[in-house]
């Protein structure tokens, strides 16, 4: 047995339990129930209560209780409910597709398969966050794709994840495992009211036999801070080398 979090399981219950009765109620707020904004909510439920790890049989009889916590399960229900509302106001353009579409497509044979990439863009005068930044990946000067719908690119940075984006390129065939190969990526900024920037960054893949399909954080590369400079700044520069000042 894996590690599993219990509180998945009594989340996804209940998050798909309500949903079911706020549908039947008719709830004029309740603009879609599809399985990714049920995901959505069951994701925003999680990230707001205690995990409960077990890793054995033993471990799940010794956390039966929390089943029969009512407290517990009445802390839960008003937590998804919150979610239900803010998921349903602010949907993610993706939550009609179909579930395939948002998952990564399994495919065994060879494959060079990349970390997410993740960065920070930066203000040049007060190193503070930038957020409405649209950030573009390419490869050999092309829009790279990523592994699902669920990942954008180009993506933007916002105020409330200052000024961070990432990245996580589809897999790329190849003809055999353990094949070395670089990758040599551009990102492609731009900011209103900012000169627009471009850094390169190389990153080193050893194919592996299939296309991995799920997602680890602990493997990413962190690309080099990009500072960007007001477009005025460029402005007074180039004045003042036109006067000789």
């Amino acid at each position: 047995m894996n590690v599993h979090n219990m509180m998945e399981d009594l989340v996804t219950a209940e998050v798909n339990a309500l949903y079911d009765q706020v549908k039947q109620a008719n709830s004029p707020w309740l603009t879609c129930d599809c399985k990714n904004c049920r995901l959505d909510t069951i994701s925003y439920v999680l990230n707001r209560i205690p995990p409960k790890y077990v890793i054995s049989g033993r471990g799940v009889t010794h956390s039966n209780e929390i089943f029969a916590d009512h407290q517990l399960i009445a802390d839960i229900s008003a937590v998804a409910m919150d979610g239900i509302r803010i998921i349903s106001s602010t949907k993610r353009p993706f939550h009609t597709l179909p579930r395939e579409e948002c998952e990564v497509k399994k495919e065994e044979n060879p494959h060079f398969n990349f970390p997410t990439f993740a960065g920070t863009i930066l203000d040049g005068s007060t190193f503070e966050p930038i957020s409405g930044a649209r950030i573009l990946l390419k490869l050999d000067g092309k829009p790279v794709d990523m592994v699902d719908m669920t990942w954008a690119n180009p993506t933007q940075t916002f105020l409330s994840t200052k000024g961070a984006f990432t990245f996580w390129a589809k897999s790329i065939p190849t003809t055999k495992t353990g094949e070395s190969k670089k990758f040599e990526f551009e990102l492609e900024v731009e900011v209103e009211g900012y000169e627009k920037s471009y850094q390169y960054f190389e990153v080193p893949i050893i194919s592996d036999p299939t296309v991995k399909t799920e997602l680890n954080t602990a493997c990413s590369v962190k690309v080099r801070d990009i500072v960007l400079f007001k477009r005025e700044i460029f402005d007074e520069d180039s004045n003042s080398e036109k006067t000789g000042k």
